[in-house]
Parts: C-alpha cells; structure tokens; sequence
C-alpha cells in the first residue's frame, strides 16, 4: 500500500515538473523573433481595430511589451477603436490612470531644425496622426549620442542621430520603445496643420 502511495507521489511530481518544463519551453518559442512576428501579422492584438502598424515597428520589442502589460495595450487599442479621432477635441484623456494616457494636439508641423531626437524610459508612444500628415524619424539609441541626459520629469532624453525618416499619414500608427530614438512632427513642406493622437503606455518589466 505505502509503495504505491510512494508511486503515485512521484508520478504527481514528475508530471509537474513536465508541465513547468513545457510552459518554460512555450513561452521560449513565443519569444523568439519568428513567433514574435507570425503572432504580430496576424493582428489579432488589434481587437478588430482598422489600423495598421507602421513597418518600423520593433516587433519582438512589440511581443515583449504586449505580453507584459497585455491590459495596457488593449485599452490603448479599444480607445482608438471605439473614439470618433476626426471629431475628438485636442486634450488629454485617461485610459487608465497613469498606465495610459493620450493627448490629441492639432498643430502646424515644424521644420527638421526645429524639432529634436528624443527618447523615453517609463513610457512607450503610440504615435497616430489622425488628419494631415507629418514626417518622424526613428534611429536604434545604441547608433545615436546623447546631448541632454535623461530628466525623469519629462520622462526624456535628446540625441544627435542620424536616422530613418519615415512619412506619418492617417491609417499607420508609430509604436516607439525606450530604444527607439524618434523625431516628431517634422514639417513634409508647408508647416501644414495635422491632428495628431499621441498614447502613452507604461513600460513594463
């Protein structure tokens, strides 16, 4: 009797230690850059929203984020989804408390030379422009130098770099990570007026 109640012990055991073996060895294949991207195509982080995600999005970066903070990130996409952008006011608006936040501005764009490379820590962007159009650059932050060192009241940092510059335009949005070194709101010739939605959401650890 005690043999096989010794049995049965070990056979809870091992069976649990194969469980924890396995869940180890998924979450290992999710993180993987080929995991990360067939999980991004196929949107379904999107919760049905009708935008589509600029090619400059680090996607593993992406996977990384989402799994982490994966409540943040559909608030983030359902506000998006469930707001009238074109006819929404400029100002901020809470998502969920200080995780997320956005901002809706309608301003002229600017020249290069009046706009700076700049980075974030506690926070990652989702960029939108909603009307209009703007140019945003994006550079690794291991290929850009610092010129102001970061200042957590403004949650940012500003680079000298010499990065991709990429046209913003309504139905793509702009996912920037603390390695993302991005330029915003360049002028694409004119210093036209765009509206543009800018959510904030807490970095995960």
């Amino acid at each position: 009797m005690k043999n096989k109640i010794l049995l049965s012990l070990l056979f809870i055991i091992c069976s649990a230690l194969l469980v924890n073996v396995s869940a180890q060895s998924h979450e290992s294949k999710i993180g993987s850059k080929k995991a990360a991207e067939k999980w991004f195509h196929q949107k379904e982080w999107l919760g049905g929203l009708q935008l589509k995600p600029h090619q400059s999005v680090n996607v593993q970066e992406f996977a990384k984020q989402y799994r982490l903070n994966k409540i943040y990130w559909d608030k983030a996409f359902a506000f998006l989804k469930s707001h009238d952008l074109q006819n929404l006011a400029v100002g901020k608006y809470p998502i969920d408390g200080d995780n997320v936040f956005a901002s809706i501005t309608e301003d002229a764009t600017k020249d290069l030379d009046k706009t700076k490379w700049e980075s974030h820590r506690k926070y990652i962007d989702l960029q939108y422009v909603i009307a209009g159009d703007e140019n945003i650059g994006v550079c690794p932050i291991a290929k850009a130098k610092v010129i102001i060192p970061y200042d957590e009241t403004r949650d940012a940092a500003n680079y000298t770099a010499e990065g991709k510059i990429y046209k913003a335009v309504p139905g793509t949005f702009f996912i920037l990570f603390p390695g993302d070194v991005h330029r915003a709101s360049i002028t694409t010739g004119g210093n036209k007026v765009d509206k543009k939605i800018v959510i904030k959401i807490r970095v995960g650890d």
